[in-house]
């Protein structure tokens, strides 16, 4: 069986979609503790390792076939602003260097590197490229939406294939059918904490006012920036993030989505085990790889390797 390892795994989107495509997902690593809890609490079979892997001993780490990894993308996104320049933020992309390491030590045949599209834009992406690549690595540099490939969300990221061949690896999904964000709501009034539209800030009834020109009296609302208007229900959920910016609007009504809702948004199968504090479910959801996004790709190289 083809074994994987799991670097930055956080609570194991990356993971969960290996092993739906039939990767053994060896061993797991992440500096937050509690997304290494519930890591395990859901792949349990997998050896578990807590620390900045910056400091990782490559040794100690099993054999694989696969190396995942998603360095910390918050230092590279356009949305930090101003705090992509602080050391905080340095030492964020500096995780990068991590995938490097573990490749250097084990030659690992493929690497799946995840991060937002504008990691291509860090100053050090060149030299970082370059280290991989005189690793013996080619690179297939790929923009993936994982609502092209069947998520109920648009959710563009970078994906980087590298592999120990003279001829890089280029990702050629095939387009699915776009799902609906209708597909995972529960449109029903009872069971759920509704507020009054009325209540918000004028932002907020600016913006669900236009919905309701546009969308009629049930839509989305999401408080992104740039947002002036709804979103239909018809269409794929905006960008998951790790705070809930999506709400639900039913007639003068409106209420946040579910964890149910975004984890199934993500992705996540039901059953998937999550913390009892809401705040961190929210953080480790949006900051997950959909499951999808990751069994996809993995049966795309198992069927071409």
């Amino acid at each position: 069986m083809t074994r994987g390892i799991d670097l930055f795994a956080g609570a194991g989107g990356t993971s969960t979609g290996a092993m739906q495509a039939g990767v053994d997902i060896v061993w797991a690593a992440n500096h937050n503790p509690s997304a290494v809890e519930f890591h395990a609490k859901n792949h349990p079979t997998a050896k578990h390792v807590c620390q900045d892997l910056h400091q990782a001993d490559w040794s100690l780490v099993p054999e694989h076939d696969i190396l995942y990894a998603s360095p910390c993308c918050q230092g590279h996104s356009r949305a930090a602003g101003k705090v992509k320049a602080t050391i905080k933020a340095d030492a964020s992309r500096s995780t990068a260097w991590a995938v490097v390491s573990c490749l250097e030590a084990h030659k690992t045949p493929v690497a799946v590197i995840e991060n937002v599209e504008d990691f291509l834009l860090w100053s050090l992406y060149e030299p970082w490229a370059f280290a991989l690549k005189k690793l013996g690595y080619s690179l297939s540099v790929n923009l993936v939406n994982a609502a092209d490939i069947g998520a109920p969300q648009n959710r563009r990221r970078l994906i980087i294939v590298a592999t120990r061949s003279a001829k890089k690896f280029d990702l050629n999904l095939p387009k699915k059918e776009l799902v609906p964000a209708r597909t995972i709501m529960d449109l029903n009034m009872k069971g759920h904490a509704w507020d009054k539209v009325s209540n918000r800030v004028a932002a907020t009834q600016s913006r669900v006012a236009n919905g309701r020109k546009d969308h009629g009296s049930v839509f989305l609302d999401a408080a992104y920036g740039s947002a002036t208007s709804g979103r239909s229900l018809d269409k794929p959920l905006g960008t998951v993030t790790t705070v809930n910016k999506h709400s639900l609007i039913i007639e003068d009504n409106i209420r946040p989505l579910t964890i149910g809702e975004i984890a199934a948004a993500q992705t996540f199968p039901k059953g998937y085990i999550w913390p009892k504090s809401k705040t961190l479910t929210k953080l480790m959801i949006g900051n997950a790889v959909p499951p999808l996004m990751s069994e996809v790709i993995s049966e795309f190289i198992l069927k071409a390797a």
